[in-house]
């Protein structure tokens, strides 16, 4: 998970200051020296990491926050301007020529994802502005490279122009230029070579692809599990190049994220696009705000929503949600549900994104098991039509024979019956108007764009009863203390 070991340092050192109803100096040292200590263990750059931990410490102090009201929730707000501030505050869109094709130039060492980025940034823009991209196979070097992104090519519908590996990559890419320049394309890809370091060959052949083409964008794709390797790669590529931007790759499997906290404030260049997945729809605009936001643990709704809005057709959500007014959401719209949300990433990533839910502790005892979404599938599955519409007609018997072609025990078919039951039951009651709050995000408000049922399957209703413990529990130890 990306972020993680530095988001639960962090939030704990956050957490203990808010804890505090006045803040001392000597409070603010110790929490400094936390957040110190959570960003160098994050492998954020030594020199960054100094700088941030006095520029809040300094605004701290400086803004007499400590003597203010509730000292500890701004310096909480200073950390999230700080870190955002670090991140490079604004997200900063692709470079786009006046006039076509706009010439992107992709660079980077091998295995940082080089290539597959090429795709899904191709793909994006195919998808969002309707372009019409050309991929340059540029990359002689590497084994099945060419053939690489010939797959990927295919797998997304974006043609691919290569010339082979017996030919120089300058010449591919001056007629994979006239190949776009002939065929009116808008976007032009050059997936150029890497290499395992950087050294002069690979830089002169960059600098001359680079010469050639006049690209308006030069983007370098790193991987950000090589934490403060990748600042010292992208240094090393802008010196050369003057690059134009980064797209960090494999965030999903970073759980320090110290490159992201330190490019843009090493280099200069900002972070354009982050990769959190395998999927070829697995790429997304970095927001450094957004990002600081779920560092600290306070949710990322936008980028929610969002995805939402991109997976969710607006017809079938209106039929959704008349369904679910009128009680007779049924086990196929419950699949198609889990399908909706699948498309939109891993379960774990979405739910934290929902503010108050990124920092709740029941977060860590949930299970976000895949494996239970095949299970469910399974059972429902092994259902006859009438079943999945008619969810009343599963006596013991039908269980029994569901069970059976599932391969599932008895009582997982019954927990699962159950727990779809009181699903449809919650959903029914938000798009009346109950659960204030919620029926926006879960399938009631907004034309009923909500994030649907594998989210109330797996999460809100334990999220629910677990609330309700806690609220029992402060009021019992409240009423104890009122006996003393």
């Amino acid at each position: 998970m990306a972020f993680e070991g530095l988001t639960e340092r962090l939030q704990k050192a956050m957490t203990n200051l808010r804890r505090k109803g006045k803040v001392s100096e000597s409070d603010l040292r110790q929490t400094m020296r936390e957040i110190r200590l959570a960003l160098l263990e994050a492998d954020v750059n030594f020199t960054v990491v100094k700088d941030f931990v006095k520029t809040v410490r300094d605004r701290a102090l400086g803004a007499k926050v400590l003597d203010g009201l509730n000292p500890a929730q701004q310096i909480v707000k200073i950390v999230d301007e700080e870190l955002t501030k670090t991140m490079g505050e604004t997200a900063v869109p692709l470079n786009k020529s006046a006039k076509i094709p706009t010439i992107i130039m992709m660079a980077g060492l091998q295995g940082a994802g080089k290539t597959t980025t090429v795709g899904k940034l191709a793909l994006k823009l195919k998808n969002e502005q309707n372009a019409r991209p050309l991929m340059i196979a540029a990359d002689v070097y590497r084994p099945a490279a060419i053939q690489q992104l010939q797959q990927v090519g295919d797998q997304i519908d974006v043609p691919v122009f290569q010339l082979g590996t017996d030919v120089d990559p300058v010449e591919i890419v001056r007629q994979g230029l006239a190949e776009a320049e002939a065929n009116h394309n808008d976007y032009v890809f050059i997936d150029t070579a890497g290499r395992l370091q950087i050294d002069e060959q690979l830089m002169d052949e960059l600098a001359n692809i680079k010469a050639l083409a006049h690209p308006d964008e030069i983007l370098l794709v790193i991987d950000a599990m090589t934490g403060q390797n990748a600042v010292n790669t992208a240094q090393g590529f802008d010196d050369k190049l003057d690059i134009t931007g980064v797209v960090l790759t494999k965030l999903d499997g970073d759980t320090r994220g110290g490159a992201a906290l330190s490019i843009r404030a090493v280099t200069g260049k900002p972070i354009k696009f982050i990769g959190q997945g395998e999927k070829m729809t697995d790429l997304d605009v970095f927001h450094p705000d957004r990002m600081s936001n779920r560092i600290l643990g306070m949710g990322d709704m936008l980028t929610l929503i969002e995805k939402a809005q991109q997976q969710f057709d607006e017809k079938e959500a209106e039929k959704m949600n008349l369904k679910i007014q009128e009680n007779s959401f049924d086990f196929n719209d419950f699949i198609a549900q889990l399908d909706q949300v699948d498309k939109m990433g891993n379960m774990e990533d979405i739910m934290k994104m929902i503010p108050g839910v990124a920092n709740n502790p029941a977060m860590k005892n949930m299970n976000m098991d895949p494996k239970d979404m095949a299970h469910i599938r399974a059972i429902i599955y092994s259902m006859t039509e009438q079943e999945r519409t008619d969810p009343d007609v599963l006596n013991p018997s039908r269980r029994r024979r569901i069970s059976a072609g599932s391969g599932r025990p008895i009582h997982e078919v019954n927990r699962m019956i159950k727990q779809f039951n009181q699903t449809k039951k919650m959903m029914n009651q938000m798009s009346k108007g109950n659960f204030a709050g919620m029926e926006g995000l879960m399938g009631g408000a907004g034309g009923g764009k909500g994030i649907g049922g594998k989210m109330q399957q797996m999460a809100m209703n334990r999220m629910v009863r677990q609330t309700k413990k806690q609220k029992k529990k402060r009021l019992a130890k409240a009423m104890r203390r009122r006996k003393r």
